[in-house]
């Protein structure tokens, strides 16, 4: 099985070179001083698990250098995926599957309308990782990717990649149910990095202020509620299992999008509280705690780069007129 790894960053890297480790064959798609670095020293994971050190991988940043393969991981920034998506191509051979492990819950969508939902599985990711320096990801915390079929399509190849999966000791799960857990991820992910970034600090202080902490149980109510007005089936627990989730994580962690608001990098929050806040306008639920969310965070959501993001989705009204129950 031939795999390519589409966005070799904290999540690709980590993956796929666990996956390369184990002597599977990857094919890394990546760009800049992390490529330079991989393409001279090779990969390096330095993580609680265990480190790996990949001394040569095949890395590039040209998909057509690496042509059709089995599975493609795709797993560049949600505000990268529709230019990404254009450039897959080459990749996909006539049975080919690309998994997305993007935050949000639209990947599939612009995926399907890209490549054409035959090349599409669903997917998400629960991991805390990032680039430590070119070549080098760092990984601290979790560390599953979930999978799934969403028609049915593609069973025996998520099925050898599993395989896969498992030989190279990663957490992986092949899911019959994977818009579930796309939006059960979606719910509690919106939550920790919205909450994160507005207090500047890790979930642990995050749990041990009673304010913040209230903040921090309002919002979980306001996601599943969403998800629950968009008509996913989500358990009957499912805000006391997101609530149980970001109790359990380590008190240092810290959501990604927080690495990237203190580098100066661009956001993700369209694709996350500006999406519930979205999304509940269409089915009728309130958000004024993810409204909230956005509203403090969108002066930065263009990071310092000179790039302009898309509009967030919510409405000029919810940006002057934030409201918090």
């Amino acid at each position: 099985m031939r795999i390519a790894v589409f966005g070799t960053g904290g999540v690709g890297g980590y993956f796929g070179g666990r996956l390369a480790a184990s002597g599977a064959d990857v094919h890394f798609l990546a760009r800049g001083a992390h490529l330079a670095a991989m393409q001279s020293r090779g990969l390096r994971i330095l993580s609680p698990l265990g480190d790996a050190d990949i001394p040569r991988v095949d890395a590039t940043a040209d998909p057509a250098a690496i042509g059709p393969v089995d599975v493609v991981i795709f797993a560049v920034k949600l505000y990268d995926m529709q230019d990404a998506a254009r450039m897959l191509a080459p990749l996909l051979g006539s049975n080919a599957v690309v998994i997305p492990l993007q935050n949000g819950v639209d990947a599939v969508d612009t995926l399907a309308a890209a490549v054409g939902a035959k090349h599409v599985a669903g997917g998400t990711a629960y991991i805390s990782a990032l680039i430590a320096e070119p070549g080098v990801i760092r990984h601290t915390a979790i560390g599953r990717m979930t999978f799934g079929p969403v028609d049915g399509r593609h069973l025996d190849t998520l099925r050898e990649f599993h395989a896969l999966c498992k030989r190279a000791g990663i957490d992986a799960v092949l899911s019959d149910r994977i818009f579930v857990d796309i939006w059960a991820k979606f719910a509690r992910l919106t939550v920790f990095s919205g909450m994160t970034c507005i207090a500047r600090s890790p979930i642990g202080v995050i749990r041990d202020s009673p304010a913040l902490r209230a903040l921090m149980e309002a919002a979980v109510h306001e996601s599943v509620s969403v998800a629950r007005g968009k008509q996913i089936p989500l358990p009957h627990s499912a805000y006391d299992d997101t609530l149980a989730g970001l109790r359990a994580l380590p008190p240092q962690t810290r959501a990604s999008m927080l690495e990237d608001l203190e580098r100066g990098r661009r956001l993700e929050l369209p694709w996350l509280s500006g999406a519930i806040a979205r999304i509940g306008d269409e089915v009728g639920v309130d958000t004024p705690t993810h409204d909230l969310f956005v509203a403090l965070l969108e002066p930065h959501v263009n990071g310092k780069g000179p790039v302009t993001p898309p509009p967030l989705p919510v409405t000029d009204a919810r940006l002057r007129n934030p409201s918090i129950s």
